[in-house]
């Protein structure tokens, strides 16, 4: 029987992920996930940690549709 991932799971997984990507450098982090896709929220201190968000997401789904949303805050 085939298993089923809920979207629980792929929001921890992604979660876990970003983070470890960041090292934890994203604060009040939130990746929602969707039918539509994921969308990556929260701030970062640069847009080098954005973009590592983003590639932390990548590494799982690569061909996800992805929305960054992360605010750079300087």
């Amino acid at each position: 029987m085939k298993e089923f991932v809920s979207s629980a799971d792929i929001q921890q997984a992604l979660t876990a992920r970003v983070q470890q990507r960041t090292d934890r450098r994203v604060r009040d982090l939130r990746v929602e996930v969707s039918p539509e896709g994921v969308v990556l929220r929260g701030h970062a201190p640069s847009f080098h940690v954005k973009q590592l968000a983003q590639h932390g997401v990548r590494d799982l789904l690569p061909q996800v549709d992805l929305h960054n949303a992360i605010v750079v805050v300087k």
